[in-house]
């Protein structure tokens, strides 16, 4: 069985086109990889994709990007709503087929000494790759974003103790199947929006493995989800919870998005909570059958 690796850059950039398409065609241009789910959000000023195949194949095309993002992202310049602190904020390997977690940390710490050497970038290490307990969650690493860090960079674990001029500094790490999931109310209110995000997240007391935040986004309050663990939290549970902690503030949804990929088992789960259709399996699905 051939080993198979998904790889998920998040880049600092959600505004020019020729940008995102610049980076995007740089990663396209290892040829074994299968390279899709360009998204991008203007507001967010923020861009990712999927790349999945080989590892080291998966290596050179994110690489590849990474390489292209430094030479033309300007951190000095650059402004969002989405938390970040490098050019390339953060690079996720993630097991999908014939490969374990083990090996996918192997695979992230390559990455990481090639970007330190070549591209001297401080890095830093999350996740299942996480050499040090503070740094396993990526929030907590992110805390100061690049404006903090140009000021007082902390210890990375790879590279120089220096900050990049212009890419700033870079997360890489691997970790499970992550769904990001933003959901989208009917009011500019950013307030309600900061609020529920505060009930449903984890950390506050909220949803198993959710981490999630309030923004302003094309006019729209958005809670901004990462469901890092979808046992756990489904994204039809978070869903859920929104709506409730909505409704008791007289609010209501005006829709949701799924950002990037998600595992076949995550919409086995959700047709199963939601529908109470506790004997469905993703062999149920015809499309599955047709390409097994």
């Amino acid at each position: 069985m051939n080993k198979v690796v998904e790889c998920v850059p998040n880049f600092s950039e959600g505004k020019n086109k020729l940008i995102i398409n610049q980076i995007y065609k740089s990663a396209k241009s290892v040829k074994s990889v299968k390279v899709f789910e360009l998204e991008y959000n203007k507001d967010h000023n923020r861009m990712l994709f999927t790349i999945v195949g080989e590892p080291e194949a998966v290596l050179s095309s994110v690489f590849s990007a990474i390489k292209k993002a430094t030479e033309l992202i300007d951190m000095n310049k650059h402004l969002g709503e989405h938390p970040r602190i490098g050019a390339t904020d953060v690079v996720p390997f993630v097991p999908v087929s014939g490969i374990i977690m083990e090996e996918c940390v192997a695979l992230s710490n390559k990455l990481a000494k090639k970007v330190a050497e070549e591209l001297k970038i401080p890095v830093f290490m999350y996740e299942a790759s996480a050499k040090r307990q503070d740094y396993r969650n990526l929030a907590d690493i992110r805390v100061g974003q690049f404006e903090g860090f140009k000021e007082k960079l902390k210890t990375p674990d790879y590279g120089p103790n220096k900050i990049h001029p212009t890419a700033g500094a870079i997360v890489i790490g691997a970790r499970k199947y992550l769904i990001a999931f933003n959901v989208n109310l009917d009011t500019k209110d950013i307030n309600i929006a900061k609020e529920i995000a505060k009930k449903i997240r984890e950390k506050d007391g909220g949803l198993k493995a959710v981490r999630a935040l309030g923004f302003e986004v094309d006019g729209m309050a958005q809670i901004s989800m990462n469901l890092v663990d979808f046992e756990k939290t489904n994204f039809d549970v978070a869903y859920n919870a929104v709506k409730m902690e909505a409704e008791k503030l007289g609010v209501k949804i005006k829709n949701s998005e799924i950002y990037g990929m998600i595992p076949l088992e995550s919409l086995v789960q959700a047709i199963k909570t939601t529908f109470k259709a506790d004997n469905f399996t993703e062999d149920q699905i015809l499309e599955k059958k047709l390409y097994e």
